[in-house]
């Protein structure tokens, strides 16, 4: 007869002396109930310092009558650094080395693939960090190139640029030669070369004609003048 119980204490004997730091046993009787707290871990040896993406989650294992003929309870309690689809992995995950290695103590293989998928993970997240951060650096410098190639010329742009360019160049050069013919004119010869000028005259004369008032007092001193001798002052 299997002594299911005495195999349940060998093997947490055996999770204490490996991961001492990692384990809290939480109850001993009837069964045993404890957590582990599993790291990924850091593949960067060249520093002592913690790292920040660092992913770790908190398990809780409990033993049943006939463990491990029977598979034994867990649940996630605590994690960090870690997103709902991963967390769902990781039970996954424990599902399967469950399944893979019932009738045999499975705890610390369960914790070993585990904190090899918690590392996994990280790098994964890393990879997406860097490759996300090459991007848009990728990005900003096509900007930036752009700003200093201005926009690439073809045969179509070409030519309806040098098409709007002679029509531009042609409207100031006959600008410039109006401009010599009127240079130097009197009033009355820019009248009389601009007929334009006398239509709207004679337009603004006929549009006032009707409404034209004479003040007739202007005129009240004229008998006093004696025109006939300014006529002949003038003659002589």
């Amino acid at each position: 007869m299997t002594d299911f119980k005495e195999e349940q204490n060998n093997e947490i004997e055996a999770i204490e002396s490996i991961y001492p730091e990692e384990i809290e046993v939480l109850k001993t009787e009837p069964y045993h109930v404890f957590t582990i707290t599993i790291r990924s871990q850091d593949t960067d040896q060249c520093t002592d310092e913690v790292d920040p993406d660092q992913a770790n989650c908190v398990i809780q294992f409990s033993y049943v009558e006939n463990y491990p003929e029977e598979a034994p309870l867990f649940e996630i309690t605590d994690s960090e650094n870690l997103a709902d689809d991963q967390l769902e992995d990781i039970i996954s995950l424990i599902n399967e080395q469950i399944e893979e290695n019932i009738g045999m103590v499975v705890v610390f293989t369960i914790v070993s693939a585990v904190q090899e998928k918690l590392t996994e993970m990280v790098e994964e997240s890393k990879r997406r960090k860097v490759e996300e951060a090459e991007r848009k650096q990728r990005q900003l410098e096509e900007e930036e190139q752009k700003r200093f190639e201005g926009t690439k010329v073809s045969v179509e742009t070409f030519l309806a640029w040098k098409t709007k360019f002679d029509a531009e160049m042609a409207e100031l050069k006959k600008e410039k030669i109006l401009k010599e013919k009127t240079k130097g004119l009197t009033g009355k010869e820019m009248f009389l070369r601009d007929a334009s000028m006398a239509e709207s005259d004679l337009k603004l004369l006929e549009s006032e004609e009707d409404g034209v008032e004479v003040d007739e007092s202007l005129f009240q001193d004229m008998d006093d003048l004696d025109l006939d001798e300014d006529l002949e002052e003038a003659g002589d």
